[in-house]
């Protein structure tokens, strides 16, 4: 059946969207509409005849996954739209689990826990105190797991003591998730792949309910991953996977781009379709990164090309330090927005970003922007609601909603310590597991005492009633002042400031931390009282409510405060942050050898960067010249700090490699002349009164 093909399409694309017959690879270069392609081919497998809930569409953040099905709600409309499967690689994992989890001995209201709980139990496990330890260990069981190592692989795998090491603690801890009914997030994608594996009536289930499958971002699916999309698939391969080998850069997090390899070689009829056309970058920006990029050993050929007309040049910015970088980076800023864009509107601080390759450049330019009154939000750094302290207080305020929140029930019970081991709550784990209950719901129960005896029964049961009791007093606290009476009696109740003084070595960062607790009560206390808010110049008080009522609504809060996308301020990111996103002027700040490519400070500073190291970071940049669509400006600093030390700083391999002085040397330094004066000339002829 050829139905119509949207003209909103080229040529590749429409290639792309049409392949239905086998796995197809579409290598979707930076800004050349990968999105699009996803959902049309979405809407033409629809045509097709196959049912909405029989294709799933995978992708990497929940942001993407959003956004992906908000397009294809558009293009087939709502009630195809609900049906089809759009979600993250580790949501799918999750429904994956809920229906057939007892085949990988997991009950189906089983835990999944984040980043700092796994911590916790890591630290538990290896009777750790040093977090960077634990941190390191964590790390490395995680890489083992997204290259499909279970314990005992990983000793077999270990090549040092410490590695040893972590795959003993990985034992341990693999040991009290099952006891507790708990999952990480690299389990989410691991255990799906083993009960496809173990599971052949599951294998088949999955497999007819989806018969096709697209994933986005494919160059950053890890080895587990790629399994598991070989097993989904089966003997049809009947998928579309869309990535670009020129944009991965999460090797450092287990994503492979062997992936991208493996393909044609384990599926010889796979059809390769290269979207080469960039719908988002100007000429001089498209030759630099095509410049940088031609460095690279090439799995498959491509080249960006753009009708967009050239542009401005891509300009390099020396700076004599940080400092200055930063000044300079306000001046392009508040310059730029004072020349206004080439289609003679104002520009927004929306419309520009500032991009590093690592967290701590953010402070400078942070302190400039602050001193010019420019508004800016940091991307890529720890979010507030990410701090360890606060998700403590969270875990708490959850249960207070759900008591029936085992991940929530996991944290707070053991912060602060009250002399609860693991082997008391793998009991307890075990016992809940056997009656079907939550682990808070088994506090209680009168047969709990056959298996736990003494201080433990008394430990546990005390804290249940502790949370009782604080779920009464929240439900009638009301009002701001009620409500910090009511937080701050309970944090002393529980000695929690003193927990953290106790957790850390430093009396300064456990203060600071105590710090970021007490803007926390008052955030909830403002809630509590009734902030007043502007409105069309008119203030307004919004109701008084419970902490309760807080507490209820806190994750849709967390998400609309972290959220900011429609906020006119200025960006600063990371350059992992960056990826997927653009804007009309980006800065690349601190481009130089040491930085970008990063050498960390545990690394020999005379020894060359491995191949693949290089590689990678060369992709780094590529993803960063790729995010700016009309102006990029690359800075690099003559001197720049090290530690508590100030060093000659040597402008990046990657500046030479963009080529800039070829594309400098084919410019008619004339016509440039001309066409400055020319736009002179109309905004002056603009600006003038018309005659009467």
């Amino acid at each position: 059946m050829n139905a119509p093909v949207p003209v909103s399409l080229n040529d590749a694309q429409m290639r792309a969207v049409q392949h239905l017959q086998g796995p197809c690879l579409v290598l979707a270069g930076a800004g050349s509409g990968k999105t699009r392609v996803i959902v049309h081919k979405v809407q033409r497998l629809l045509q097709a005849g196959l049912a909405a809930k029989n294709i799933a569409a995978i992708t990497f953040t929940n942001k993407a996954a959003a956004e992906m099905r908000e397009r294809a709600r558009a293009l087939v409309g709502p009630r195809a739209a609900k049906d089809l499967a759009i979600s993250t690689f580790h949501s799918l994992g999750v429904r994956m689990l809920r229906a057939d989890g007892p085949s990988v001995g997991l009950k189906p209201n089983f835990s999944i826990l984040d980043s700092d709980d796994v911590l916790g139990v890591i630290r538990e496990a290896g009777s750790c105190s040093d977090n960077a330890l634990a941190r390191r260990w964590q790390w490395t069981i995680s890489l083992w797991k997204n290259q499909g190592l279970d314990a005992d692989a990983a000793e077999a795998a270990a090549q040092n003591d410490d590695e040893r090491v972590a795959a003993r603690v990985m034992r341990l801890v693999q040991e009290r998730l099952q006891a507790f009914q708990a999952v990480d997030f690299d389990d989410l994608i691991k255990l799906p792949l083993v009960l496809l594996q173990r599971d052949a009536e599951a294998r088949a289930r999955w497999q007819a309910q989806f018969q096709h499958i697209l994933v986005d971002e494919y160059q950053d699916t890890n080895a587990v991953q790629y399994e598991l999309l070989k097993a989904l698939v089966g003997e049809r391969a009947l998928f579309t996977a869309v990535g670009d080998d020129d944009q991965s850069i999460y090797g450092w997090r287990g994503a492979t781009i062997d992936n991208l390899k493996r393909l044609p070689q384990e599926f010889p009829q796979l059809e390769v379709i290269a979207l080469e056309q960039n719908y988002r970058s100007t000429g001089h920006i498209l030759r630099a990164a095509n410049a940088v990029i031609a460095a690279n050993p090439k799995i498959y050929e491509k080249k960006l090309w753009s009708n967009l007309g050239d542009g401005e040049p891509v300009r390099v910015i020396e700076c004599d330090g940080e400092e200055h970088e930063a000044e300079r980076a306000v001046a392009r800023i508040q310059a730029l927005r004072g020349g206004g864009s080439a289609s003679g509107g104002a520009l927004q601080f929306r419309d520009f970003a500032v991009l590093y390759r690592a967290n701590h450049q953010a402070k400078v330019f942070e302190q400039k922007l602050r001193a010019a009154q420019i508004p800016y939000k940091v991307s890529g750094g720890q979010s507030y609601f990410d701090r360890a302290e606060i998700k403590d207080l969270c875990a708490w305020l959850r249960l207070l909603v759900n008591a029936d929140d085992d991940p929530a029930f996991l944290r707070a019970v053991t912060t602060p310590k009250r002399g609860i081991g693991h082997q008391t709550l793998a009991t307890l784990g075990e016992f809940a597991s056997t009656w079907k209950v939550s682990l808070f719901e088994a506090l209680f129960s009168p047969s709990l005492g056959s298996v736990l005896k003494g201080k433990m029964l008394d430990a546990l049961q005390q804290f249940g009633r502790e949370l009782n009791e604080l779920e009464q007093r929240a439900r009638h606290a009301s009002g701001g002042e009620e409500a910090k009476a009511l937080l701050l009696g309970w944090l002393k109740d529980i000695a929690y400031e003193q927990h953290l003084y106790d957790g850390e070595d430093s009396e300064k960062l456990a203060a600071a931390r105590w710090a970021n607790v007490l803007d926390f009560v008052d955030w909830i206390a403002r809630r509590c009282g009734g902030e007043i808010t502007q409105e069309g110049g008119a203030a307004f008080e919004s109701e008084r409510q419970s902490v309760l009522q807080v507490a209820q609504s806190i994750s849709v809060i967390i998400s609309l405060a972290e959220r900011g996308d429609d906020q006119d301020v200025v960006t600063l990111s990371t350059l992992h942050a960056a990826k997927g996103l653009e804007w009309p002027h980006v800065i690349l700040a601190g481009v130089n050898e040491g930085l970008l490519p990063f050498r960390s400070g545990s690394e020999d500073k005379n020894s060359e960067f491995t191949p693949e190291r290089l590689e990678e970071e060369r992709r780094l940049m590529y993803v960063g010249i790729t995010r700016a669509r009309n102006t990029l400006a690359v800075s690099t600093l003559k001197r720049r700090k090290k530690g508590r030390d100030t060093v000659m700083g040597v402008p990046s391999r990657f500046i030479q490699e963009m080529k800039l002085d070829e594309a400098r040397s084919k410019e008619d330094p004339r016509a440039r002349l001309k066409a400055l004066r020319d736009a002179m000339a109309a905004k002056i002829a603009a600006a003038a009164p018309t005659p009467p």
